[in-house]
C-alpha cells in the first residue's frame, strides 16, 4: 500500500507496510501510481514500464518527457527491489498465532480517587464517579493491585502505574505510600516501576511536587490552553475558573523537570476549532512539552466535535504544523504530542499486531480494586474483568482484546495511518459502534491529518538540517 499527498509544497509518498517516507518531485509523484498499476498487469523492465507510464500521462492530460520519465521509473524500481516501495505485509499471517499468546500485564492505571475537586464540562469520569459512586482507593486495595502487577508480569522487568482520577492528589498520603510499597518490591522481584501521575493541579503544592519529582517519571497536567477557553471548559464546582490557580503551579514543575517528563494536556472542543492559538499559548508560557487533544463525545454535547467541524479541525493542523516549523527553526521549539512520530524504525511490529495493550498488558483498577481493560471502560458493567482479590475472572474478555487491532478492524485496512494509531482507542470504537473492533471515524480523519502533518515536519526540519550542512 502507497499513500501520496502534497503538504506544504513537498511532494510526499508513504510506502505503508515498510513505513518508509519519500520525499519526491513532481514527476516522480504522478509516475509512482502508474508504476504500481503496470507491475500489477505484470509488464516487466523499466523501458516498458515507461511507456506505459507515458501512455497513462496523455490520458491524464500531461506529458511527461521521455529520457527523464526512464530514468525515474528506474529510480522507482531500485526503490521496489530494495523494500522501500511497494512492499507486502508480512505480519498478517501471524495474527492467529499472536493471539494465541500468553499475555503478561505490564501497566495499571491506579484510580486512586473517584473524586474531584473540579466540574470539567467534557469529562468522561462524571466528575470523577464513573457511572458510580465517589471513593478512594484505600491503600490495602492498591497493594494488592501492584502484587497482582508484580505476579503477572512475567519475566519483564519494567512495570508502570499510572495514578489517575478523578484528582489523584486528593488520595495524596496512599498515593505516597504506595510508591513506598512498589519500591519496597522491585530488589525481591527483580522489578522496576515507573510511576506516573495525571492531575487537575488544584491541589499541587511544593511537598507534592518533591516528591514528585524524586519518584515519578512523568507527570500529566491538565489544562486547555487560553485563559478563557481553560476556564469554561474546566471550573470548579462552584463555576470559578481553575486557570489562574493551575498555570504557575504548573510553569514550576516545567521548570523543576528541566522541559523534560512532563506534558500539559489539553482538550479541544467546538468551542475553540482554533486549538493552533492554545497550542500557541501554552509554547508562549513556556511550556515545551504539549498536548491538545480532540474532545471526544456524543452529538447531543454542545461542545461535541460534528463532521461539519472536520475541514476546519484539518486546515488548524496544517496551521499548527507550519507554526510548529518556524518555531523550531528558531529555536524556539516546543513538542506537540499528536507530531511526534518515528519514522527511523518504522511503524513498530508489535503494535501491528497488539494494538494499545488495553485488557491485556494494560488495565485500570477501581478505588474498590475492579479490573477493567482500561480507564474509559470504568464503570461499565459488561466489561469487569475481575478484582484485586480474584484476578482475572472473565478471561473471554481479554481474549477479545487480544485480537483488538488493526487486522481485525474493517475501515482499517485500507487506511494509511493504521501502523500509526494501531488501529485508535477501542473505548472511542466501541462508543461509537456498539463493537471494540469498529472504529470512531471522525477521529479516525483526524488521525489520518496528524500523521501527514507529523511526516511533512520531518521533511522541512531534514531540509533545515540540509542547508545548515552547506
Amino acid at each position: 500500500m502507497v499513500h501520496q499527498y502534497i503538504s506544504n509544497g513537498y511532494h510526499i509518498v508513504l510506502d505503508v507496510n515498510s513505513g518508509c517516507v519519500h520525499v519526491v518531485d513532481e514527476t516522480a509523484y504522478r509516475v509512482i501510481p502508474f508504476v504500481e498499476e503496470a507491475l500489477a498487469q505484470g509488464l516487466d523492465g523499466a523501458q516498458e514500464i515507461a511507456a506505459y507510464a507515458a501512455k497513462k500521462a496523455a490520458e491524464g492530460g500531461g506529458s511527461v518527457d521521455p529520457a527523464s520519465l526512464q530514468e525515474t521509473v528506474e529510480e522507482i524500481l531500485e526503490l521496489k527491489e530494495a523494500g522501500m516501495l511497494y512492499t507486502e505485509d508480512i505480519y498478517e499471517k501471524y495474527i492467529g498465532e499472536f493471539k494465541n499468546r500468553q499475555t503478561v500485564v505490564k501497566a495499571l492505571c491506579l484510580h486512586i480517587a473517584h473524586d474531584c475537586n473540579l466540574a470539567c464540562k467534557y469529562c468522561f469520569a462524571e466528575e470523577g464517579e464513573y457511572h458510580g459512586r465517589r471513593a478512594l482507593m484505600s491503600y490495602e486495595v492498591g497493594k494488592k493491585a501492584l502484587d497482582f502487577l508484580v505476579h503477572n508480569s512475567g519475566n519483564r522487568v519494567n512495570l508502570e502505574v499510572d495514578f489517575f482520577g478523578g484528582e489523584p492528589l486528593m488520595n495524596w498520603q496512599v498515593v505516597k505510600d504506595l510508591v513506598a510499597y512498589g519500591r519496597s518490591l522491585e530488589e525481591p522481584y527483580h522489578k522496576k516501576f515507573r510511576f506516573t501521575l495525571t492531575t487537575n493541579g488544584v491541589l499541587l503544592d511544593d511537598e507534592v511536587l518533591a516528591f514528585a519529582n524524586r519518584e515519578m517519571a512523568n507527570i500529566v497536567l491538565s489544562v486547555d490552553g487560553r485563559k478563557k477557553i481553560h476556564d469554561l471548559m474546566r471550573p470548579r464546582r462552584g463555576g470559578q475558573g481553575s486557570y489562574d490557580e493551575v498555570v504557575p503551579k504548573y510553569k514550576k514543575v516545567a521548570e523543576s523537570r528541566n522541559q523534560m517528563n512532563y506534558y500539559v494536556r489539553g482538550t479541544f472542543t467546538r468551542n475553540n476549532l482554533d486549538f493552533a492559538e492554545d497550542v500557541k499559548h501554552l509554547a508562549d508560557e513556556g511550556f515545551e512539552q504539549i498536548s491538545v487533544e480532540p474532545v471526544v463525545a456524543e452529538d447531543s454535547e454542545d461542545y461535541a466535535l460534528r463532521w461539519e467541524d472536520v475541514p476546519a479541525i484539518l486546515e488548524e493542523y496544517d496551521k499548527l504544523a507550519l507554526e510548529y516549523i518556524r518555531r523550531k527553526k528558531e529555536g524556539k521549539g516546543f513538542n506537540f504530542f499528536h507530531f511526534m512520530i518515528d519514522l527511523e524504525g518504522g511503524p513498530c511490529v508489535a503494535k501491528r499486531l497488539s494494538g494499545c495493550g488495553s485488557g491485556t498488558e494494560y488495565l485500570a483498577v477501581t478505588p474498590w480494586g475492579d479490573f477493567y481493560p482500561c480507564h474509559q471502560f470504568v464503570g461499565q458493567e459488561e466489561f469487569l474483568m475481575g478484582n484485586v482479590d480474584e484476578g482475572i475472572v472473565r478471561t473471554d474478555i481479554r481474549d477479545a482484546f487480544k485480537t483488538c487491532n488493526v487486522y481485525a478492524k474493517e475501515k482499517c485496512k485500507d487506511c494509511f495511518a493504521k501502523f500509526y494509531c494501531s488501529g485508535g482507542c477501542a473505548a472511542n470504537a466501541y462508543h461509537f459502534s456498539g463493537n471494540i473492533n469498529g472504529s470512531y471515524d471522525l477521529g479516525c480523519e483526524l488521525q489520518r491529518k496528524r500523521v501527514e502533518c507529523a511526516i511533512m515536519i520531518k521533511a522541512a526540519l531534514a531540509d533545515e538540517e540540509k542547508e545548515k550542512a552547506l
